[in-house]
């Protein structure tokens, strides 16, 4: 598990935020944000957020795969 968590790295940190943003699409009944759910959604083209989770966890992966 602590080859996956990196923060110190840039590229965990770029894989790490489109996670965070598709927990939040996917959360949004739960919190209610929808201004911050409107933002995420703008910001990423209308991207669901299955897609951006999924983003982020290939680059958390990646980025414990290179070491």
């Amino acid at each position: 598990m602590k080859k996956y968590i990196k923060p110190k790295s840039l590229t965990w940190w770029s894989a790490l935020v489109p996670l965070v943003m598709g927990v939040v699409l996917a959360t949004e009944p739960l919190h209610g944000w929808a201004g911050a759910v409107t933002v995420i959604q703008n910001l990423t083209g209308g991207a669901t957020a299955a897609v951006l989770i999924n983003a982020g966890l290939a680059g958390i992966g990646l980025r414990g795969a290179m070491g």
